[in-house]
């Protein structure tokens, strides 16, 4: 990923609370010399060796074979992006995109079995413990997850690379960066709100 100096992003656990809290990615591999990807969520893990992305797919989805050949996989993170109009500034200039993401690069391969049943508890907890009515691994009926889980192979990847790249306007002045979050907080989507409030936390200024 091509990342300009202003918006390279190179703390680790910086980098890692991002993937915790945009755990959504893109994976992608390639099949008979063909790229495909797979949208998923998948966790961080820490392990005796080094960190691990784990998630899990379909049987009937192809890229978990390509897996097999033991090539490099890359793994995208995104975050809220928004559009900036170079109305906003007070030169003249273009408009652009504001927006964070982190590229993974690594070697990936599939786990079945216990490692898997604890992975997807793992991914319900993350997701469900906070609700009123939690589906947790234990609250569902023997029969249907091991229905469930003759369909699904585990995936793994260890990280190799990280890049991170926040692009929040860092390279503009400091009159233009107030005016920036300032209509983006005007807009109506809320993808431009959660823009504004990364800006307001990560300020320069």
């Amino acid at each position: 990923m091509y990342i300009p100096k202003y918006f390279k992003v190179t703390d680790i656990q910086e980098i890692q609370q991002f993937i915790q809290h945009n755990g959504f990615a893109t994976l992608v591999s390639t099949h008979k010399n063909r790229p495909i990807a797979v949208h998923l969520p998948l966790q961080l893990v820490e392990k005796e060796d080094g960190h691990y992305l784990t998630g899990h797919v379909t049987y009937g989805n192809p890229i978990w074979r390509s897996l097999q050949n033991h090539e490099q996989v890359l793994v995208m993170f995104q975050g809220p992006h928004a559009y900036i109009s170079s109305s906003w500034y007070e030169q003249e200039n273009v408009p652009t995109w504001n927006y964070q993401a982190v590229h993974i690069y690594g070697q990936a391969t599939t786990f079945e079995g216990k490692a898997l049943q604890q992975d997807l508890a793992k991914l319900l907890v993350k997701y469900e413990s906070h609700r009123e009515k939690p589906v947790l691994w234990d609250t569902l009926s023997p029969e249907l997850l091991e229905r469930e889980l003759k369909g699904i192979v585990g995936i793994q990847i260890k990280i190799e690379e990280m890049q991170a790249a926040y692009k929040l306007s860092q390279n503009r002045t400091a009159q233009d960066y107030k005016e920036i979050i300032k209509q983006l907080e005007q807009e109506s989507d809320v993808e431009s709100h959660a823009v504004a409030e990364v800006m307001k936390k990560r300020s320069p200024y």
